[in-house]
């Protein structure tokens, strides 16, 4: 990933907070030399010094059996973006885009159906445990899970690699980086107000 040197961010315990709030990837391989994609959840989990991603896929999505061919897969995830407008600037200048996007890299191997098991776990304490009515695991028939676990692969990545950038106007003088942040807020959009507040947020640290 082309990262200027404005916007890259090398703490880790930053993006391990960015990735997981923002967990929903895109996991990237090749097929005879063809790139191919698929979305979803992924868990970030640490052992020792050792940063490990996990997920899952249906078993008739053929990409799984593209894992132990590639040297290294691509899992990007990606944060609140929006249109940055230069009439927002003091000075003339042309639009651009902020956005906020993180690359692991590493090898990936199947998981085996304990390992999945555990995964699945930990999945649904993550998404349910805060529910009125948590479905979990072990709320869940025998018979239900044997079914549904037949029809789904288990994935662990290593993470051996990571790029991460932040794109949040961090080359602009302190009044139009205000401006911007104001502007973004009147914009009526969704992803507009979450990147005001992720700048907003960013300052704060500064």
């Amino acid at each position: 990933m082309y990262i200027p040197k404005f916007f890259s961010v090398s703490n880790t315990e930053e993006i391990w907070d960015f990735v997981q709030e923002n967990s929903f990837a895109t996991i990237v391989t090749t097929e005879q030399g063809k790139p191919i994609a698929t979305h979803l959840p992924v868990q970030l989990i640490k052992e020792g010094d050792t940063y490990l991603l996990t997920g899952h896929m249906a078993i008739g999505n053929t990409q799984w059996r593209t894992f132990e061919a590639c040297e290294d897969v691509l899992v990007m995830f990606q944060g609140p973006h929006a249109y940055i407008s230069s009439s927002w600037y003091e000075k003339e200048n042309v639009p651009t885009w902020n956005y906020q996007a993180v690359h692991m890299y590493g090898p990936a191997r199947i998981l085996d159906g304990e390992e999945l098991e555990r995964d699945l776990t930990m999945l649904l304490q993550k998404y349910e445990m805060h529910r009125n009515k948590p479905v979990l695991w072990e709320k869940l028939s025998p018979q239900l899970l044997n079914n549904q676990v037949k029809g789904v692969i288990g994935f662990k990545i290593t993470v051996k690699d990571i790029q991460a950038a932040y794109k949040l106007s961090q080359n602009r003088t302190d009044e139009d980086y205000q401006n911007i942040i104001e502007n973004l807020y009147r914009e009526n959009d969704h992803n507009a107000e979450q990147m005001a507040q992720v700048m907003e947020k960013s300052r704060s640290k500064s």
